[in-house]
C-alpha cells in the first residue's frame, strides 16, 4: 500500500491526498528580457522592469508597488500582471539559488521580467500557494541539484519547469496561500513598526540633547527651561577597581554593542573566559557603566552600556567599568551612550593603533570626555520616554522573530 502524500499539519476539512505534478504542466513561461542596470537606455521612465537583483533584496517578499523598480524605454514586451511569479536564475549565494517574487499588486504601469529571471505565469495552480512552495526546503533541495556553477550559481527554465512537487485541491491551495499571505503581512507591519521607532529614536537622539558648543537641546519637554550644566566623566562617575579576588561570581558578563551587557555563556553558547583567570577580574553591579574599545558598523567607537541584568558578575579587565554618581540618573546617561554626542570625543583622542578593532584609549584621557545633564527631573522624563521607546522597539522586534520563525515552522510541517 502506497504511502499516502498529505503534509504534517493541515487546515480541518481537507482530507484528500495531494497529487504530484510537474512545474511546467501547470505554468505558462513567459519571456524574459536580458535588461541590464547598467544599459543607458533604461532610463527611460515609461516602464518598469523586474531585475534579479530586485528578486534577491526583497526576498520572500511580494512585490506590491511598482514604485522601487527601475525603468526602461517604451518597446514590444511581454507584460507581466497580478498573480505571475518572477524567478532569479542566478545567484552569488549558494543560499538564494531561485529566490522567487510574486507580483501580488494590479499593476498602474506595464513591468516585464529583466535579467537572469524566469518568469511564470500560474494556469493550474493558485499563485500564493505556488510562491510559498518555491520558499518550502523542499524547492530549496531541488534548486541546489540542479544548479549549476562555483562563484555565481544558475537555473535553466527547462530544469525549473522540470520540478516536480504534490499539489492540494484548488480550495486547499487558497487556504495555504491566504494564511501565509497574512502571516507575511504580519512580519511586514512588524517590520515597518519597528523601522519607524527606531527611526523616530535616532531623531530625537540628535534633538533632545544640545549640538556641540550649545547648552540647551532643540526639543525638550515643557517647563523645562534651565541651561544644561557640562561636566566630564571623572566629575560625575568613578572607575571601578574592585577586583573577584576571593571568586565571589563565577558568572563572566561580556559588552555587546547589539545586547547591551550580557551573560558570556548567553552571547557565546559557551563560557570563554577562564575560570582560573577570574580574580584578576573586575566585578560589575547592577547599573554600573562599562565601556568596551571593541569597534564595529554598531559602535564605530566602541559601546558603553549599563548593566541591566540586575545581578553582579565578572568581567576582563580589557574593559573600562565605572559607578555614577546619584546627581545622574541611570537611564538618562544610558540614552547619552546610545547617541552619537560623544563620539567626536573618542575620535579626537583614541587610537585603533596596530588593533584595527579596537579604539585605543587611555584612562586619564577617557574619563576628561564632556559630559551635558539638565536638572535630575528633566533627565528622568528624558530617560522615561526613551526606555518606552526601546521597549517598543524591543516589543516589534520580538515578534516580528516570533512570526518569522512561526512562518518558517509552518513552511516545513503544510508542505509534502
Amino acid at each position: 500500500m502506497s504511502e499516502r502524500k498529505v503534509p504534517k499539519l493541515r487546515f480541518a476539512g481537507f482530507t484528500d491526498d495531494w497529487k504530484q505534478r510537474k512545474l511546467g504542466e501547470v505554468v505558462f513561461q513567459i519571456k524574459s528580457y536580458s535588461l541590464s542596470r547598467n544599459v543607458e537606455t533604461n532610463k527611460d521612465t515609461g516602464f518598469k522592469y523586474v531585475h534579479y537583483g530586485d528578486i534577491h533584496r526583497n526576498i520572500a517578499k511580494l512585490i506590491s508597488s511598482e514604485n522601487n523598480l527601475p525603468s526602461i524605454q517604451k518597446g514590444n514586451y511581454e507584460f507581466l500582471q497580478k498573480g505571475d511569479l518572477v524567478i532569479a536564475d542566478a545567484s552569488e549565494d549558494y543560499e538564494g539559488i531561485g529566490n522567487a517574487c510574486l507580483i501580488d499588486c494590479f499593476l498602474s504601469r506595464n513591468i516585464v521580467a529583466g535579467l537572469h529571471t524566469i518568469a511564470l505565469r500560474p494556469t493550474e495552480v493558485n499563485s500564493l500557494f505556488l510562491y510559498y512552495l518555491l520558499h518550502t526546503d523542499i524547492f530549496s533541495k531541488y534548486g541546489k541539484v540542479i544548479a549549476t556553477g562555483t562563484k555565481v550559481f544558475g537555473i535553466t527554465a527547462k530544469n525549473l519547469l522540470n520540478f516536480e512537487f504534490n499539489l492540494p485541491s484548488e480550495t486547499e491551495q487558497q487556504a495555504i496561500g491566504e494564511f501565509f499571505k497574512q502571516l507575511d503581512d504580519t512580519i511586514a507591519f512588524h517590520q515597518r513598526e519597528w523601522e519607524k521607532y527606531k527611526n523616530l529614536k535616532i531623531s530625537y537622539l540628535e534633538k533632545m540633547f544640545p549640538q556641540e558648543n550649545e547648552n540647551k537641546p532643540q526639543l525638550r519637554f515643557p517647563n523645562f527651561t534651565d541651561a544644561w550644566k557640562q561636566r566630564k566623566l571623572k566629575d560625575i562617575s568613578q572607575k571601578v577597581l574592585e577586583k573577584n579576588l576571593n571568586m565571589e561570581f563565577l558568572e563572566t558578563f561580556t559588552n555587546s554593542a547589539e545586547l547591551g551587557i550580557i551573560s558570556q555563556r548567553d552571547f557565546f553558547d559557551k563560557d570563554i573566559a577562564n575560570v582560573n583567570n577570574l580574580s584578576g577580574y573586575y566585578i560589575v553591579r547592577n547599573n554600573d557603566f562599562v565601556y568596551n574599545p571593541r569597534i564595529s558598523n554598531f559602535a564605530p567607537v566602541g559601546p558603553i552600556k549599563r548593566n541591566k541584568l540586575g545581578r553582579s558578575g565578572a568581567m576582563s579587565p580589557l574593559y573600562y567599568v565605572f559607578r555614577v554618581c546619584d546627581e545622574i540618573d541611570f537611564a538618562f546617561l544610558e540614552t547619552y551612550f546610545s547617541s552619537t554626542k560623544w563620539h567626536s570625543f573618542m575620535k579626537e583622542n583614541g587610537d585603533t593603533g596596530a588593533r584595527a578593532d579596537r579604539l585605543s584609549i587611555k584612562d586619564n584621557v577617557f574619563i576628561e570626555m564632556p559630559i551635558y545633564f539638565p536638572t535630575l527631573p528633566e533627565q528622568q522624563a528624558i530617560g522615561e520616554f526613551f526606555k518606552q521607546l526601546d521597549d517598543t522597539i524591543a516589543f516589534h522586534q520580538r515578534e516580528l522573530e516570533k512570526y518569522k520563525n512561526l512562518k518558517n515552522g509552518y513552511l516545513k510541517q503544510m508542505f509534502v
